[in-house]
Parts: C-alpha cells; structure tokens; sequence
C-alpha cells in the first residue's frame, strides 16, 4: 500500500449549458456538456493506519478555502474511507490554481481528486464498483461524477448523470479572470429563475444534442443573458476574445471566468495580452485518454459511464 500521491485536479468548462427548471429536490434540470481543461490545482495526500475511525487533517495554499469538515476534499475523504474500510490518518495539502467562484468546477475536481486518490493509496482503484462511486460522488456536488472520468461529456439531471462523448481535436483555451467579479452558484441560479418561467419549452435530451452537434460544437451558456445583465464587462471580455480570433467564446459554468477556444496556439498566446488587469491562463483541452493518464486511473475503458 502506498503512503502518499499527488494528484492533478483539473477545472472543466460548459460548451453547451442549458437550464430548464427547478426540479422537486430543490436543484435545477440542466442540459450540459462538459470538457476539460488543462488549468489545475494539485492535491497531495498521505495516509497512515491507524484504530478507531478516520482523523482528516487539511491544510491549502488559498487562505479563504474552508478548513474544517465542510470543505470538499475532507468530505470526500470521509465519504469513501469506511467504503474501502480505511481507518487511520489523512493528511490533505490542496494548492490552488483555479480561481473560485469563477465556474470552473475547482472544487468538485479536487473532491473526485480525493476519492480517485484514496483509492489508489488503498489499492481499490481496479475492484472499488464504478456506480457506487458515482453515487458517492454524486452526494458530493453535482459536477463531481464528471471529474472520475474527464473528457469531453454530456451531463443531464442536476448534471450528475454523465454519457462520455468521442472527443474533439485538441483546442487551446485562454480563461480570463476577472479581478474583483465573482459570481455564486446561488446567486447566478437566483437571477436566471425569472427568466426560466417565461422560456418555451426547454428541449429534451435528444432535441438538446441535435442542437448542439447541428451547430458544430458551438458554445452556448444559459447563464450569459442575466450574468452580463449584472456585470457588463464579463460580456466585453468575451467579445474581446472574439475579436482577438476565437473561434468561439463563452461565460464558464454560472460565471464569472470566461474562455474562449482557439485553434491557433500562438494566436491565443497573443489574446491573452489583452487582458493585463485580470488573471489569464492559456491552456489545453484534455482528451478522456490524457486525463485518464494523469489521474492514474487504470485504463480509460474501465472507466467510462455506464450505458
């Protein structure tokens, strides 16, 4: 059994998101799709047998990440422990470098960075059963189930159910950060309520991939409207990316980072000159297979979504 790992937890960005309402649980239906990106924290963990239940130590880098028992990674090292029958010590040091509040699912990836990383230091990654992971995960935050298998991927429900798409070609993705805007989930989810009791019918899930193939991987993003409504330069820094020659660009998740996709590397490099006030990062989606790799998982097929 190993005693530590140091894990990569990548962000994630929505190529498609549609809201279509509230459900009776209290979250919200969406139509989604998913990919990731090569922006990351990094999640060092070691453990250590022990009696008596499970001792969580925690410590990060960014000073405002809650330390005690109701961040994500510390409860999704309890989430798993007794599943694989640990009992003992964990430590936990997360070092942040995506930016919070931004939409970019940070959090729900360092949570699935906790479970994969338990697993392997337990020697459970090739035996632990998939759907009871995905449950767990799913407890955690809607977007967590995604980051167990990265790539490109359609997610419906609250966004907990996930179906693996074939990969696209390897784009570069400038995020811009915008200094001094953030934007809560809760708040985002509040302001775009309104707009939802006055929408048509939403489409359903087949309707919802027609439209996205139909437009050949076109990005759209129902939170844009009540967002840049809010704060007018998010929608400027995406035109500005657009200007800059993105092919296409976008609010990440509920906001309030936006990106925009590049085919030309170089040309990217060059757009996100044009930000200097804000924190920009220019990076790589990330193939199923490449994540596959760096999470340590054993084999990407053993780890695709169920049917």
């Amino acid at each position: 059994m190993k005693n530590s790992v140091r894990l990569p937890a990548f962000a994630k960005i929505n190529l498609c998101l549609h809201v279509l309402g509230r459900r009776t649980d209290g979250y919200h239906e969406l139509r989604t799709i998913f990919q990731t990106i090569g922006l990351r924290d990094t999640l060092e963990l070691s453990i250590k047998r022990g009696r008596g239940g499970v001792q969580v130590h925690f410590e990060s880098d960014y000073s405002d990440f809650p330390a005690g028992e109701e961040n994500l990674v510390t409860r999704a090292i309890r989430a798993i422990a007794p599943e694989i029958g640990f009992t003992g010590s964990v430590s936990a040091r997360l070092t942040k470098k995506i930016p919070v509040a931004r939409g970019l699912g940070g959090g729900s990836s360092d949570a699935a960075a906790a479970l994969i990383g338990m697993l392997r230091l337990t020697r459970n990654e090739r035996d632990f059963p998939l759907p009871r992971l995905m449950e767990i995960a799913s407890s955690l935050g809607a977007d967590v189930p995604f980051f167990l298998f990265g790539g490109r991927a359609m997610a419906v429900n609250r966004g907990d159910e996930i179906y693996p798409l074939d990969d696209g070609p390897k784009r570069t993705v400038v995020v811009v950060s915008p200094r001094g805007i953030g934007v809560s989930t809760k708040d985002a989810y509040e302001w775009l309520s309104a707009e939802l009791t006055n929408r048509a019918k939403a489409p359903n899930i087949w309707r919802f991939c027609a439209l996205c193939w139909s437009r050949q991987g076109a990005v759209s993003n129902d939170f844009e409207a009540p967002v840049f409504s809010r704060h007018a330069r998010l929608e400027e820094i995406r035109d500005a990316l657009l200007q800059a020659g993105a092919a296409e660009a976008a609010l990440a998740g509920s906001g309030s980072a936006v990106f925009g996709v590049f085919r030309n590397p170089a040309q990217a490099r060059r757009a996100a000159r044009r930000f200097p006030e804000d924190s920009v990062f220019v990076v790589e989606t990330l193939s199923r297979e490449r994540y596959g790799r760096a999470m340590g998982l054993p084999g990407v097929a053993g780890w695709s979504a169920p049917d």
